[in-house]
């Protein structure tokens, strides 16, 4: 991509958008060193995690397959490169998702939010390096709990180093719990809806994936974690790293469970993690999570502005580009702010007045001022969707009309809609004439019906495809036009409903985990594995239960989990044994910490080391390989774990979306 010359796109929309603002222009490009390239980042296997050169197409003008407003988006995320943000402040900006940072100390450099994998983390370390000086790694710090700000950490920082207290690893308080567990539950099903957020089946080009607004894809390399040392526990708190002076401010529960911002006064520098950036970000993210809470997030800005404005001449985050000057700064967080206060104030005004989500969501539209604002469209996140999750935050699923009470499910309700309307035959007539008249949101409605009643009918699938390709070419929303185009794609059978390889867990914002087959999409890198309690893999084994099929059984499985020792009792101490008991009654599975209650005997006692269970459970190995190994003591049935493990559900990585699941 050029990072110099390049002109704002032919403006090709009744929006107000303001083509007359190219300030972020300049800022995209400011401080520009050097670029890698190519832009081409492979695995030891040779194997190509990134490829921001496969972009290049945006260089071009706008086509009639994009909005001109994410064109625009995708052109100046897409820039890539080695960038000075202020002297002593470096990024490395368009190798993944989210931007590294490099903050220069006495004797090495700090680095910030090490990206998603360890092959591109190497690589924006090695082009800094490159031309910075080979200044060692003094310290790391994770601005929040996201996989695409900490899973890249083994690329630039090797663990020996920060066990034996040589490099601290910083990071919010809770920032462990949640980097662990967020999704952990529900991550199958995250996983397979990330891959229409980010359009990870689709071709990149200007029919195809174009970005997310956010960032433009997501890195498919080696994902890991090493635990933080150093917990930032409370606004206020201060730590001088390498000669570096920074001030902290713990913002957990907005854009992240656990994040915070930083500020470095002797720089003058404001760094806010992922709570501003040059887009409207997700409440509710497209890929499922829980509800983020828009009040939170704008009080939280506020008291940014209290605690740094007066001291701030730049401001930049872990996505897009810096914003200079102290007014400048300024400005962009009360705009900010004031996006998430409007967003949140205006959806319980009109929930209060009587107006469902989707009516909200049709009504809602910020002011002017903040709607000409480049930084508060909608690339990432929508008022659309957003207005929506504050609706359900507030007051759930049932928009309290009784006739929504108890809706048949999709396919019983498709096949009723289509008898009503005449057949399939007279709805596809109907709907090819709406097509026609442009009405495309109703076709995609009315379709769906006929798909998921016929779902082999090839009129239909076509139709429908249609529809959601015209809708994604339309779309200002990169995860809106992505998972319109790869519904259109799936019903093409372009993807058959499955998705490249590679997939990684789906904290934060990407769906993709280990380099495998299939079947390997959704399990979870073996550093974050490591680092859950054995009560969340006990939880995580609950949620996959077969509840009708264990509804008869009776289980009680002992496990005997022993542990070495960790921190600084690592080298002399012993190995620990923590005990679980499982209890499986009337389909439902209860981790306990120790024994059985009332001494109730268990079926099956099963003595193994942690890292034993750990490879189980990534599938590097199994329970039988490692009883006949001797690595794993079974006593009493061995039918009650062979039992067990045939009550456990192995979820569908592919399942379909656009289709009924089992027509």
């Amino acid at each position: 991509m050029s990072t110099a010359d390049d002109s704002e796109p032919t403006a090709r929309t009744d929006q107000p958008l303001a083509w007359d603002d190219t300030q972020d222009l300049a800022d995209a490009d400011r401080g520009f060193l050097a670029r890698l390239d190519p832009c081409v980042i492979k695995d030891a296997d040779g194997r190509v995690v990134w490829d921001n050169d496969a972009y290049a197409f945006l260089a071009g003008d706008c086509p009639p397959t994009a909005h001109p407003s994410l064109w625009r988006q995708s052109r100046l995320v897409a820039r890539q490169g080695l960038y000075e943000v202020v002297p002593g402040v470096y990024q490395v900006r368009g190798l993944d998702l989210s931007h590294i940072t490099f903050v220069e100390g006495d004797r090495g450099v700090l680095v910030v939010d090490p990206l998603i994998s360890a092959e591109v983390a190497a690589a924006a370390l090695a082009l800094y390096r490159e031309h910075r000086g080979g200044r060692p790694v003094t310290a790391v710090l994770y601005t929040h709990s996201h996989i695409d700000h900490f899973g890249g950490v083994r690329g630039v920082v090797d663990e020996a180093d920060v066990a034996g207290g040589r490099i601290p690893v910083i990071a919010p308080a809770g920032f462990l719990a949640h980097a662990v567990s967020e999704n952990v539950f529900t991550g199958p099903a995250m996983s397979r809806r990330a891959d229409y957020m980010y359009g990870t089946t689709l071709p990149k080009g200007p029919a195809g994936q174009i970005g997310c607004g956010l960032g433009q894809t997501t890195s498919r390399g080696s994902v890991g974690l090493i635990a933080p040392t150093l917990d930032i526990t409370e606004t206020g708190q201060q730590e001088v790293i390498d000669g570096i002076r920074l001030v902290f401010q713990l913002t957990p529960g907005t854009e992240a469970p656990a994040e915070m911002n930083f500020h470095l006064p002797d720089l003058r520098v404001l760094c806010v993690a992922e709570n501003a950036c040059h887009t409207l970000h997700n409440v509710l993210t497209l890929r499922g999570a829980l509800v983020r809470d828009p009040s939170a997030w704008a009080r939280y800005l506020t008291e940014t502005l209290r605690l740094f404005a007066d001291t701030t001449d730049t401001v930049f985050a872990s996505h897009h580009w810096p914003t200079w000057g102290q007014e400048r700064a300024v400005r962009f967080l009360e705009e900010q702010r004031d996006a998430y206060t409007y967003l949140h104030d205006q959806s319980v005004r009109l929930i209060n007045a009587g107006l469902t989500g989707s009516e909200i969501a049709e009504e809602l539209r910020f002011p002017p001022a903040l709607e000409r604002a480049w930084h508060t469209r909608g690339y990432y996140g929508t008022l659309s969707h957003n207005a929506k999750a504050v609706y359900q935050r507030y007051m759930g699923w049932f928009d309290g009309n009784p006739a929504h009470l108890w809706q048949h499910p999709p396919v019983a309700a498709a096949r009723r809609y289509v008898e009503f309307m005449g057949g399939a035959d007279a709805v596809l007539a109907k709907a090819r004439t709406a097509y026609e008249a442009g009405d495309l949101r109703w076709v995609a409605e009315v379709v769906h019906h006929v798909i998921f009643a016929e779902p082999d009918n090839a009129e239909a699938r076509a139709l429908q495809a249609d529809a959601l390709e015209r809708l994604g070419h339309a779309a200002e929303s990169g995860p809106w036009r992505n998972f319109y185009l790869t519904g259109a794609a799936e019903l093409r059978d372009q993807t058959a409903g499955g998705s490249a390889p590679g997939g990684r867990i789906p904290g934060g914002h990407s769906a993709e985990a280990a380099p495998a087959a299939q079947e390997g999409r959704t399990r979870i890198p073996p550093d974050l594995l490591a680092a859950l309690t054995p009560e969340q893999i006990f939880q995580s084994m609950a949620v996959r239960i077969n509840g009708p099929r264990a509804g008869d059984q009776r289980l009680l499985l002992r496990w005997d989990l022993t542990a070495p020792p960790t921190g600084t009792d690592a080298a002399g101490g012993s190995a620990t044994t923590e005990t679980w008991t499982l209890l499986l009654s009337h389909g439902a599975l209860t981790p306990m910490p120790g024994d059985a209650p009332r001494g109730e005997k268990p079926h099956a006692t099963l003595r193994l080391a942690r890292s034993t269970l750990n490879a189980v459970l990534s599938g590097a190995t199994t329970f039988p390989d490692e009883i006949a190994a001797g690595t794993v003591t079974l006593d009493g049935d061995p039918q009650a774990l062979l039992t067990f493990s045939t009550l456990l559900d192995r979820p569908d990585p592919a399942f379909a979306i656009v289709t009924p699941e089992n027509p």
